[in-house]
């Protein structure tokens, strides 16, 4: 058990000893985007399905609270939390539809959409970024495996170089927490 275990967390560091290598650059450019966003007194919005529904929540909730410093409310938004309207959309509109219509509700062109998939292909997120891109949201796709349809959608593609769920799901986290902290020394330093 005890070779199983240590293999896990090797498997875990080589994912994200590639994400350090390859997609530094990218998250740079998110944190800026983030940045500039929240300067202009714009929103975040987070959307995905299943675990990358949680990291939405997570995250949202991130910068809702606080990260790690004391600081004013950051406006930010998961698109999976609201069981009325995911239900009620999804019963009248179809369940590709959940995401696509409250961003077309929510979002504000300035606004940054984070879509959130670990295979870049779930169509609700596809039409989600659809919908944002249309309204002029910024769009920043936190993706996994070779991006899927995603990575051509996004503005800016984040993709964690794994075939493995799990790990591109710990590597998201850690992703937004990289941009938590970038946004909490920016804007609230000092």
């Amino acid at each position: 058990m005890r070779e199983k275990i240590i293999r896990d967390i090797q498997e875990a560091i080589r994912v994200k000893e590639a994400v350090l290598r390859e997609q530094a650059g990218p998250i740079e450019k998110a944190a800026n985007l983030v940045i500039g966003c929240l300067k202009n007194k714009r929103k975040l919005l987070f959307f995905g399905n299943g675990g990358s529904a949680g990291d939405s929540q997570h995250l949202a909730a991130e910068f809702v609270g606080r990260y790690e410093r004391e600081r004013p409310a950051i406006p930010a938004v998961a698109l999976t939390t609201d069981t009325s309207i995911l239900t009620a959309v999804g019963n009248d509109y179809g369940f590709d539809r959940v995401f696509e219509r409250q961003i077309e509700a929510l979002g504000e062109a300035g606004d940054v959409a984070f879509a959130i998939s670990t295979s870049g292909n779930s169509p609700n997120v596809i039409l989600g970024v659809k919908k944002a891109r249309a309204k002029g949201l910024a769009t920043i796709g936190l993706l996994g495996r070779d991006g899927g349809k995603l990575k051509a959608l996004v503005d800016l593609p984040i993709v964690v170089p794994s075939q493995k769920t799990s790990r591109i799901q710990e590597a998201h986290i850690l992703i937004g927490h990289i941009l938590c902290e970038r946004v909490d020394e920016a804007l609230f330093a000092g």
